[in-house]
């Protein structure tokens, strides 16, 4: 990494839909050498992909919850089959296997209080190993640098 991909990572990261001659333009590279090295950072992986940005209030999906998960048995068979289950809920949009108290901390839009109550109950409450369900309602996001 040297100071020009930084500049072409920071600029992406602000606007990913810059083009290729205003971002060459902002960190004082020619348009070819810019998009080379923005197609070198994309096979290497280091750039994963663009994605959209949606208003999940407009999309009814206002309620935001954190939901902690700890499993009953601590097992490799466990975890995978717990991760297959949640894999197909639409309503959890982050799975993440973490250390500490629990196993699982996951990120759950739904409509409404109502909704996630359904889901908790008729999902996450019939997930294999789910021997701890903790909820904490997102009440209001003063950062996140997702958006």
């Amino acid at each position: 990494m040297d100071k020009f991909n930084e500049r072409i990572l920071q600029e992406l990261t602000i606007n990913a839909r810059i083009t290729n001659a205003e971002l060459a333009q902002k960190i004082g590279l020619s348009a070819s050498a810019c998009l080379r090295r923005v197609q070198e950072l994309e096979n290497k992986g280091i750039i994963k992909g663009y994605r959209v940005v949606l208003d999940n209030s407009a999309l009814g999906r206002g309620f935001v919850a954190y939901v902690t998960v700890g499993l009953s048995t601590h097992t490799s068979q466990a975890q995978k089959s717990f991760e297959d289950a949640i894999s197909l809920s639409r309503e959890v949009v982050e799975c993440h296997n973490v250390t500490g108290g629990f196993e699982y901390l996951l990120r759950v839009e739904t409509a409404d209080l109502k909704s996630y109550k359904a889901f908790h109950s008729s999902t996450l409450g019939m997930l294999p190993h789910a021997a701890m369900i903790t909820t904490h309602v997102v009440m209001e996001s003063t950062k996140d640098d997702r958006s």
